[in-house]
Protein backbone atom coordinates (compact mmCIF):
# COMPACT_ATOMS: atom_id res chain seq x y z
CA UNK A 1 0.00 0.00 0.00
CA UNK A 2 0.72 3.86 -0.74
CA UNK A 3 0.73 6.56 1.75
CA UNK A 4 0.32 8.99 -1.55
CA UNK A 5 -3.48 8.01 -3.19
CA UNK A 6 -5.02 9.91 -5.85
CA UNK A 7 -7.40 7.36 -6.89
CA UNK A 8 -7.12 6.15 -10.96
CA UNK A 9 -7.89 3.15 -12.91
CA UNK A 10 -8.10 -0.54 -11.29
CA UNK A 11 -8.94 -3.91 -12.88
CA UNK A 12 -10.55 -3.86 -16.36
CA UNK A 13 -14.12 -2.05 -14.51
CA UNK A 14 -12.95 0.34 -11.70
CA UNK A 15 -11.89 4.13 -11.93
CA UNK A 16 -11.91 5.98 -8.56
CA UNK A 17 -12.68 10.02 -8.93
CA UNK A 18 -11.27 10.94 -5.37
CA UNK A 19 -13.41 13.59 -3.60
CA UNK A 20 -11.38 16.62 -2.23
CA UNK A 21 -12.82 16.11 1.26
CA UNK A 22 -9.45 15.31 2.72
CA UNK A 23 -9.98 15.10 6.81
CA UNK A 24 -8.74 12.78 9.95
CA UNK A 25 -11.83 10.64 9.80
CA UNK A 26 -11.91 10.83 5.62
CA UNK A 27 -8.12 10.57 5.49
CA UNK A 28 -7.25 11.66 1.47
CA UNK A 29 -10.77 11.98 1.13
CA UNK A 30 -14.22 9.61 -0.56
CA UNK A 31 -13.19 7.51 -2.91
CA UNK A 32 -16.34 7.31 -5.50
CA UNK A 33 -15.95 4.36 -7.88
CA UNK A 34 -16.96 4.50 -11.13
CA UNK A 35 -17.84 0.64 -12.49
CA UNK A 36 -17.83 -0.39 -16.20
CA UNK A 37 -18.20 -3.23 -18.55
CA UNK A 38 -15.30 -3.20 -20.84
CA UNK A 39 -16.88 -1.84 -23.89
CA UNK A 40 -20.18 -0.88 -22.50
CA UNK A 41 -22.25 2.42 -22.77
CA UNK A 42 -23.40 2.86 -19.25
CA UNK A 43 -21.98 2.42 -15.76
CA UNK A 44 -22.47 2.76 -12.42
CA UNK A 45 -21.25 4.68 -9.63
CA UNK A 46 -20.93 4.00 -6.15
CA UNK A 47 -20.71 6.57 -3.44
CA UNK A 48 -21.24 10.17 -5.20
CA UNK A 49 -19.60 11.50 -2.47
CA UNK A 50 -19.83 15.18 -0.78
CA UNK A 51 -22.14 17.68 -2.89
CA UNK A 52 -18.97 19.66 -4.55
CA UNK A 53 -19.51 20.86 -7.76
CA UNK A 54 -15.84 20.20 -9.23
CA UNK A 55 -16.21 16.35 -7.76
CA UNK A 56 -19.28 15.86 -9.26
CA UNK A 57 -18.37 17.81 -12.89
CA UNK A 58 -15.28 15.13 -13.12
CA UNK A 59 -17.47 12.25 -11.86
CA UNK A 60 -20.05 13.18 -14.82
CA UNK A 61 -17.08 13.28 -17.20
CA UNK A 62 -15.59 9.36 -15.85
CA UNK A 63 -18.79 7.90 -15.97
CA UNK A 64 -20.53 9.26 -18.67
CA UNK A 65 -23.93 7.46 -19.46
CA UNK A 66 -24.75 6.12 -15.71
CA UNK A 67 -27.50 3.51 -15.22
CA UNK A 68 -27.76 3.48 -11.53
CA UNK A 69 -25.72 5.08 -8.17
CA UNK A 70 -24.90 2.74 -5.18
CA UNK A 71 -24.94 3.63 -1.82
CA UNK A 72 -22.47 1.84 0.61
CA UNK A 73 -24.00 3.21 3.81
CA UNK A 74 -25.66 6.31 4.45
CA UNK A 75 -22.56 8.83 6.13
CA UNK A 76 -22.67 12.17 4.48
CA UNK A 77 -19.30 12.00 2.79
CA UNK A 78 -20.67 9.14 0.76
CA UNK A 79 -24.29 10.27 0.41
CA UNK A 80 -24.49 13.92 0.35
CA UNK A 81 -24.58 14.10 -3.30
CA UNK A 82 -26.16 11.32 -4.25
CA UNK A 83 -29.62 12.35 -5.08
CA UNK A 84 -28.32 15.63 -6.98
CA UNK A 85 -25.89 13.70 -8.66
CA UNK A 86 -28.73 10.85 -10.10
CA UNK A 87 -31.66 13.52 -10.77
CA UNK A 88 -28.29 15.41 -13.34
CA UNK A 89 -27.40 11.96 -15.03
CA UNK A 90 -31.25 10.63 -15.18
CA UNK A 91 -31.10 7.61 -13.18
CA UNK A 92 -31.52 6.12 -9.59
CA UNK A 93 -30.27 5.53 -6.52
CA UNK A 94 -30.25 2.47 -4.59
CA UNK A 95 -29.04 2.07 -1.17
CA UNK A 96 -30.62 -0.04 1.71
CA UNK A 97 -31.56 3.16 3.88
CA UNK A 98 -35.04 3.95 1.68
CA UNK A 99 -34.10 7.36 2.93
CA UNK A 100 -31.41 7.97 0.71
CA UNK A 101 -33.33 6.40 -2.23
CA UNK A 102 -34.38 7.88 -5.29
CA UNK A 103 -36.65 5.34 -7.34
CA UNK A 104 -38.58 2.31 -6.65
CA UNK A 105 -35.85 0.14 -6.48
CA UNK A 106 -33.81 -1.10 -3.05
CA UNK A 107 -30.44 -2.56 -2.17
CA UNK A 108 -30.30 -5.39 0.34
CA UNK A 109 -27.92 -8.51 0.64
CA UNK A 110 -27.45 -10.90 -2.53
CA UNK A 111 -28.75 -8.56 -5.00
CA UNK A 112 -27.38 -8.77 -8.39
CA UNK A 113 -27.01 -5.22 -10.13
CA UNK A 114 -26.32 -5.33 -13.79
CA UNK A 115 -25.70 -3.06 -16.43
CA UNK A 116 -24.50 -3.56 -19.81
CA UNK A 117 -23.44 -6.89 -18.80
CA UNK A 118 -21.44 -5.33 -15.44
CA UNK A 119 -22.34 -7.43 -12.78
CA UNK A 120 -22.47 -6.25 -9.35
CA UNK A 121 -23.01 -8.17 -6.21
CA UNK A 122 -24.40 -6.70 -2.87
CA UNK A 123 -22.75 -8.09 0.21
CA UNK A 124 -24.91 -7.09 3.23
CA UNK A 125 -21.77 -6.06 5.82
CA UNK A 126 -23.76 -3.83 9.41
CA UNK A 127 -21.18 -3.28 11.96
CA UNK A 128 -19.42 -0.03 10.86
CA UNK A 129 -23.28 1.16 9.94
CA UNK A 130 -26.37 -0.50 10.25
CA UNK A 131 -26.73 -0.04 6.47
CA UNK A 132 -23.59 -0.57 5.50
CA UNK A 133 -22.85 -2.89 2.54
CA UNK A 134 -20.06 -4.50 0.22
CA UNK A 135 -20.43 -4.68 -3.80
CA UNK A 136 -18.63 -7.79 -5.11
CA UNK A 137 -17.01 -7.28 -8.42
CA UNK A 138 -16.89 -10.36 -9.81
CA UNK A 139 -15.19 -9.69 -13.32
CA UNK A 140 -12.40 -8.44 -11.51
CA UNK A 141 -11.77 -9.92 -8.38
CA UNK A 142 -12.07 -7.12 -6.25
CA UNK A 143 -14.66 -5.75 -3.55
CA UNK A 144 -15.44 -2.36 -2.78
CA UNK A 145 -15.72 -2.00 1.20
CA UNK A 146 -17.13 1.51 1.82
CA UNK A 147 -16.13 1.88 5.26
CA UNK A 148 -15.90 -1.55 6.22
CA UNK A 149 -12.33 -1.65 5.25
CA UNK A 150 -10.34 1.77 5.03
CA UNK A 151 -7.19 1.65 2.47
CA UNK A 152 -5.52 2.64 5.40
CA UNK A 153 -5.55 3.06 9.08
CA UNK A 154 -8.74 1.16 10.65
CA UNK A 155 -12.48 2.44 10.98
CA UNK A 156 -14.96 3.36 13.58
CA UNK A 157 -17.47 1.49 14.52
CA UNK A 158 -19.68 4.21 16.11
CA UNK A 159 -22.09 3.24 18.91
CA UNK A 160 -25.28 2.91 19.06
CA UNK A 161 -25.62 2.47 14.84
CA UNK A 162 -22.57 0.88 14.54
CA UNK A 163 -22.52 -2.36 16.30
CA UNK A 164 -19.28 -4.60 17.19
CA UNK A 165 -20.81 -7.97 17.27
CA UNK A 166 -22.16 -7.39 13.83
CA UNK A 167 -18.99 -5.63 12.40
CA UNK A 168 -16.87 -8.61 13.39
CA UNK A 169 -19.42 -11.23 11.74
CA UNK A 170 -19.13 -8.73 8.39
CA UNK A 171 -15.28 -8.81 8.74
CA UNK A 172 -15.54 -12.92 8.94
CA UNK A 173 -17.87 -12.68 5.78
CA UNK A 174 -15.44 -10.68 3.60
CA UNK A 175 -12.56 -12.81 4.75
CA UNK A 176 -14.52 -16.17 3.65
CA UNK A 177 -15.04 -14.49 0.11
CA UNK A 178 -11.78 -13.68 -0.05
CA UNK A 179 -10.30 -17.42 1.36
CA UNK A 180 -12.28 -18.36 -1.60
CA UNK A 181 -10.64 -16.03 -4.33
CA UNK A 182 -13.58 -14.25 -4.84
CA UNK A 183 -11.67 -10.73 -3.52
CA UNK A 184 -8.51 -10.58 -4.10
CA UNK A 185 -8.40 -6.83 -4.22
CA UNK A 186 -10.28 -4.24 -1.82
CA UNK A 187 -11.96 -0.99 -3.15
CA UNK A 188 -12.10 0.63 -0.16
CA UNK A 189 -14.44 4.04 0.42
CA UNK A 190 -11.19 5.82 1.76
CA UNK A 191 -7.20 5.44 1.15
CA UNK A 192 -5.91 3.41 -1.53
CA UNK A 193 -6.12 -0.23 -2.84
CA UNK A 194 -5.50 -2.96 -1.40
CA UNK A 195 -3.94 -6.11 -3.58
CA UNK A 196 -3.74 -8.25 -0.70
CA UNK A 197 -7.47 -8.86 0.72
CA UNK A 198 -6.75 -11.69 3.45
CA UNK A 199 -4.05 -9.83 4.67
CA UNK A 200 -5.95 -6.71 5.30
CA UNK A 201 -8.99 -8.75 6.82
CA UNK A 202 -6.38 -10.78 8.58
CA UNK A 203 -4.87 -7.36 10.49
CA UNK A 204 -8.74 -6.25 10.63
CA UNK A 205 -9.91 -9.12 12.50
CA UNK A 206 -6.49 -9.26 14.69
CA UNK A 207 -6.86 -5.44 15.37
CA UNK A 208 -10.66 -5.65 16.52
CA UNK A 209 -9.86 -8.78 18.81
CA UNK A 210 -6.70 -7.32 20.39
CA UNK A 211 -8.20 -3.70 21.08
CA UNK A 212 -11.28 -5.99 22.72
CA UNK A 213 -8.41 -7.36 24.84
CA UNK A 214 -7.43 -4.36 25.96
CA UNK A 215 -11.19 -2.53 26.55
CA UNK A 216 -11.65 -5.38 28.73
CA UNK A 217 -7.67 -5.05 30.77
CA UNK A 218 -8.71 -1.46 30.99
CA UNK A 219 -11.89 -2.24 32.84
CA UNK A 220 -10.63 -4.60 35.00
CA UNK A 221 -7.92 -2.01 35.89
CA UNK A 222 -10.48 0.94 36.14
CA UNK A 223 -12.99 -0.94 38.42
CA UNK A 224 -9.85 -2.73 40.50
CA UNK A 225 -12.12 -6.05 40.37
CA UNK A 226 -10.85 -9.26 39.62
CA UNK A 227 -13.19 -10.64 36.88
CA UNK A 228 -15.17 -8.88 34.00
CA UNK A 229 -18.27 -9.77 35.43
CA UNK A 230 -17.45 -7.51 38.65
CA UNK A 231 -16.00 -5.03 36.88
CA UNK A 232 -18.74 -4.61 34.42
CA UNK A 233 -21.11 -3.90 37.33
CA UNK A 234 -19.00 -0.16 37.69
CA UNK A 235 -19.38 0.68 34.26
CA UNK A 236 -21.31 3.88 33.91
CA UNK A 237 -22.15 4.00 29.58
CA UNK A 238 -23.86 7.61 30.18
CA UNK A 239 -22.57 10.41 27.85
CA UNK A 240 -20.04 12.84 30.06
CA UNK A 241 -20.09 10.30 32.90
CA UNK A 242 -17.56 10.67 35.35
CA UNK A 243 -17.71 7.51 36.75
CA UNK A 244 -14.29 5.12 37.08
CA UNK A 245 -15.21 3.36 34.51
CA UNK A 246 -16.84 4.77 31.92
CA UNK A 247 -16.25 4.87 27.93
CA UNK A 248 -14.06 8.00 28.42
CA UNK A 249 -11.96 6.18 30.91
CA UNK A 250 -11.36 3.72 28.72
CA UNK A 251 -10.18 5.79 25.85
CA UNK A 252 -8.11 7.83 28.43
CA UNK A 253 -5.97 4.75 29.19
CA UNK A 254 -6.22 2.39 26.10
CA UNK A 255 -5.40 4.93 23.43
CA UNK A 256 -2.89 7.21 25.44
CA UNK A 257 -0.15 6.79 22.64
CA UNK A 258 -3.17 8.16 20.15
CA UNK A 259 -3.42 12.38 19.23
CA UNK A 260 -6.36 13.21 21.67
CA UNK A 261 -7.66 15.23 18.26
CA UNK A 262 -9.16 11.25 17.61
CA UNK A 263 -10.52 10.54 20.83
CA UNK A 264 -13.85 11.39 20.26
CA UNK A 265 -14.13 8.82 17.54
CA UNK A 266 -12.35 6.75 19.45
CA UNK A 267 -14.59 6.77 22.62
CA UNK A 268 -17.51 6.25 19.75
CA UNK A 269 -15.81 2.45 18.80
CA UNK A 270 -15.10 1.76 22.55
CA UNK A 271 -19.06 2.41 23.73
CA UNK A 272 -19.40 0.07 21.20
CA UNK A 273 -16.75 -2.30 22.37
CA UNK A 274 -18.33 -1.89 25.64
CA UNK A 275 -21.76 -2.44 25.05
CA UNK A 276 -21.14 -6.14 22.89
CA UNK A 277 -19.14 -6.97 26.06
CA UNK A 278 -22.16 -6.27 28.49
CA UNK A 279 -24.50 -7.48 25.72
CA UNK A 280 -26.21 -4.37 24.74
CA UNK A 281 -25.80 -4.78 21.10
Amino acid sequence: MSDLWSGGSFGERAQCVLAPNPNIMTLDGTNTWVLREPGARRSIVVDPGPSILSHLDRVAEVAGEVGVVLLTHHHLDHSEAAKEFAERMGCGVRALDPAHQLGSEGLGDGDVVEVDGLEVRVVGTPGHTADSLCFLLPGDGAVLTGDTVLGRGTTVVAHPDGQLGAYLDSLDRLHALAEAREANTILPGHGPVIDDAIGALDFYIAHRRDRLAQVEQAVLTLADRATLTEALTELDLAPGSGATVSPRSVVERVYADVDPVLWGAAELSVRAQLAHLTGRS
